[in-house]
């Protein structure tokens, strides 16, 4: 039998987990907001501060990716001041930061200016750097052409 990616016109896209996580993060300003809160941003201003959109689109990026489960809105109140919320990231939310890391490696390595990249991710514990990888089940790291695509439970076929 052939690789299940011999036979791709055979497949239903409705399933697919790419179109789907792009249903979720798909716009710019989604991702830099998350990116702030990777970074430690957790009130609203501080998002609209550092994500250089307007405060409508910051709000409905919240509003999303809050409903989406990618955030959590937590009351806080300064003395004096009405209750507010700040956001914080989720399990789910969390989860992400793999995909967010990679698109800041790639970005360092093909679309970076002459200086190069403004941040390094170090390992507190040692200080070398942080990168991201494939790596399999059993601890192999994986290059495209070491890995096989096989058909999961959720292929949709014609």
């Amino acid at each position: 039998m052939g690789s299940v990616l011999e036979n791709r016109d055979a497949w239903s896209m409705e399933n697919c987990s790419i179109a789907r996580a792009f249903e979720v993060i798909g716009s710019r300003s989604a991702v830099l907001v998350l990116r702030e809160a990777f970074f430690g941003a957790r009130r609203f201003d501080d998002f609209v501060r550092r994500v250089e959109v307007g405060e409508p689109a910051v709000a409905a990026r919240l509003k999303e990716l809050t409903a989406l489960g990618l955030l959590e809105r937590v009351p806080y109140r300064e003395p004096g001041q009405r209750t507010r919320y700040e956001y914080q990231l989720t399990g789910k939310g969390r989860a992400l930061f793999p995909v967010i890391a990679a698109l800041r490696e790639w970005g360092d390595a093909w679309a970076a200016d002459a200086a190069g990249p403004p941040l390094r991710s170090v390992h507190r514990g040692c200080g070398a750097d942080v990168g991201v990888r494939l790596v399999c089940a059993e601890g192999h790291e994986v290059t495209l052409e070491e890995m096989e695509v096989r058909a999961g439970p959720g292929l949709i076929t014609s």
